[in-house]
């Protein structure tokens, strides 16, 4: 099998195709999560809000995947406390949002929510508009690293004997007759070309799967929305858990929640009119929504655009596409076969083993014996550090480094230098990951480094320009950059940074 695309759909796949035994590669034209899936709003949750529009089966079945997922990655996925603020005369009300989490707890079997008076709510979220505030419900979803549940998942798979390629582009579709046999690949980094034959090929390239085809495409109609989000530093917008909150202009849900020691404000969802081909940025427009909400609903706290430490933009693929509202758009996967290729796209970052499993289901008929039930088995084997931890060493980032890198923590910790077990300040990275992932996880740009080995690039000012110094050295050292390539990578870098990360385009 060979699979197109390194998201988190294509990991999936990778991941549940080598666990049945099967020969898989995967390819992806740019770097592994690159597009969507390191761009998301960092959640793995059931989707409430699909309640409201009747979509028990997919809640459901996120609801089941999140606590499967949260049971088998700490450190990488953790839970985190969600508040919805209830104010007089809007919707919803106390008693229908319970009434939603009441389904939600009866899908997870372990009720996690309560309702909270507004002085009691005020605790939770103390900088909160009191204005009209008649309390606030608790429930509890979860968060994630989305770059490094995709680096993970496909490290797991590796381990196991696949293949995976970043910077490695598909040219053109190879046929036999009238079936798609194979592809025609370019390596973006040595220039090379080859062909790559397979018994099945399987398109997950998401909001791209359209571009990957040779004939007319017959697929299901794809609708690109973008999702905008802030980042801002903790100190400046200090939360311990998630706000939910719905914006005065159009009565969208705007989550504010807390991430890798820093706060995040989002997300936008708008038709996204321009090319896939660059890279995706917030436009001022949606910098003024965000900003917006905050400034209404935490009026105690006088935010400005300067206190904003980066932006982030994703584009998501959403299936059928013919809501006025794009927000209201379901949030399903479709899988398709066309001359023999496997195409899936859509689906939501929570269910993406669940996306997998369908695609070998669709992929069967092209292969021999392959058992594709859902046996339950992890995605993510519990691997502890063992005893060669350094007693410096707290336990919080233990259990980060082990939800993280699973079977690989302990040569992360080996691959340490002076200096490589220390943090790097305001955030809760170790320099010795930033060693580890140059060494071992085929970077090829300092921005694969800072932007998703990492999240370097999005936690710190000015995309970490205080630190490119040691950074700097770790690059020559372990990726053997000349200094002349160095400077080459920093301004391409910082070009990048400046256009689609920063809030000053």
């Amino acid at each position: 099998m060979l699979v197109v695309g390194g998201g988190i759909t294509g990991a999936g796949v990778l991941r549940e195709a080598r666990r049945r035994g099967l020969s898989v590669a995967l390819l992806e034209q740019k770097d592994f999560a690159w597009g969507t899936s390191s761009r998301s709003s960092k959640m793995i949750h059931g989707g409430l809000r699909y309640l409201l529009s009747g979509d028990l089966r997919l809640v459901r079945a996120s609801v089941k995947e999140r606590d499967h997922l949260l049971s088998q990655a700490p450190g990488l996925i953790e839970p985190l406390g969600y508040l919805f603020a209830h104010y007089r005369g809007r919707f919803p009300g106390r008693h229908l949002f319970g009434g939603l989490l009441y389904l939600y707890d009866l899908f997870s079997g372990t009720r996690n929510h309560r309702y909270y008076p507004a002085p009691e709510s005020l605790f939770l979220a103390p900088n909160i508009d009191q204005r009209d505030l008649r309390g606030g419900t608790h429930y509890v979803d979860a968060v994630v690293d989305d770059a490094r549940l995709v680096f993970r998942t496909i490290q797991e798979a590796s381990l196991e004997g696949a293949l995976a390629l970043n910077y490695v582009r598909v040219e053109d579709l190879l046929r036999i007759g009238n079936r798609v046999a194979g592809v025609a690949v370019k390596d973006e980094i040595t220039k090379e070309e080859g062909d790559i034959f397979a018994r099945v090929v399987v398109n997950a390239t998401g909001v791209w799967a359209h571009q990957l085809q040779s004939t007319k495409y017959t697929g299901p109609s794809i609708r690109p929305l973008r999702g905008s989000h802030l980042v801002l530093p903790f100190w400046k917008l200090p939360v311990s858990q998630a706000i939910t909150l719905r914006h005065p202009l159009d009565k969208r849900p705007v989550f504010v929640f807390p991430w890798e020691g820093a706060t995040i404000v989002g997300t936008t969802d708008l038709d996204h009119g321009e090319t896939l081909d660059v890279e995706p940025r917030i436009s001022p427009q949606e910098i003024e929504y965000l900003m917006d909400i905050v400034r209404h609903r935490f009026p105690s706290i006088h935010l400005e655009k300067d206190d904003i430490l980066s932006t982030y933009a994703g584009i998501r693929p959403v299936i059928g596409g013919r809501k006025k509202k794009p927000s209201k758009e379901k949030r399903h996967h479709s899988i398709w076969e066309q001359d023999g290729m496997i195409s899936v796209s859509g689906g939501k970052l929570t269910t993406f083993r669940l996306m997998a499993l369908d695609v070998l289901r669709a992929a069967a008929p092209f292969l021999s014996h392959v058992d594709v039930k859902d046996t339950g088995a992890p995605v993510f084997p519990r691997n502890g550090l063992g005893k060669r931890v350094p007693t410096s060493l707290l336990h919080s980032l233990r259990r980060r480094l082990e939800g993280r890198y699973g079977r690989c923590a302990e040569h992360v910790l080996e691959c340490a230098t002076d200096g490589d077990l220390d943090r790097i300040p305001g955030t809760d990275t170790l320099w010795a990951e930033v060693r580890w992932a140059a060494r071992n996880e085929a970077v090829m740009h300092l921005e694969d480094l800072l932007l998703r080995r990492t999240r370097l690039g999005i936690l710190l000012e000015r995309g970490g320009t205080d630190f490119f110094e040691k950074v700097r050295d770790i690059c020559r050292e372990e990726l053997e950059w000349s200094l002349k390539g160095w400077e080459a990578e920093l301004s391409s870098y910082q070009r990048l940074w400046e256009t689609c990360y920063s809030a000053g385009h």
